[in-house]
């Protein structure tokens, strides 16, 4: 019985593994990039940070509002390794999704280092083929 139990287990994990791998992608078009528009790559700043979104040649949609060439923002904070962009991205403390369109944040952040990229998601949250992912940018936190 534990026999049946385990492989109806494997089964099912492997068979969540390839729908997940076979959701479709949206393409992004070439030159398309996002970008942190402030705080500065190095910048000192205080415990409340406004993060400003950039994107160019692509525009924004709302989660769920599927239209070429749009997607929503999603900020990695403090991340080492990036999430799968096969999948829809999480939602956690470190992978914050503005699924309303929003292009601008503030943050209350602990003193010390912090880095902060951005990476486009489309209408299910999935990182676009070809991902629209800004360069990693490091802040300073003082009190």
């Amino acid at each position: 019985m534990k026999k049946i139990v385990f492989a109806l287990a494997l089964s099912l994990v492997t068979l969540v593994g390839v729908a997940q791998n076979a959701l479709p992608k949206s393409k992004a078009p070439e030159g398309a990039r996002s970008y942190i528009i402030s705080p500065a790559n190095g910048e000192v700043v205080g415990t409340t940070v406004k993060v400003q979104f950039g994107l160019s040649g692509m525009g924004i949609a709302p989660a769920g509002v599927k239209l070429e060439n749009t997607g929503h923002h999603h900020l990695l904070l403090d991340l080492d390794k990036a999430p799968d962009f096969n999948i829809p991205l999480p939602a956690s403390d470190k992978v914050i999704h503005f699924g309303k369109g929003q292009t601008e944040t503030i943050l209350k952040l602990k003193p010390g280092k912090h880095t902060l990229q951005l990476i486009l998601g489309d209408y299910l949250h999935i990182p676009h083929d070809k991902p629209v992912i800004s360069e990693k940018i490091t802040i300073h936190v003082k009190e």
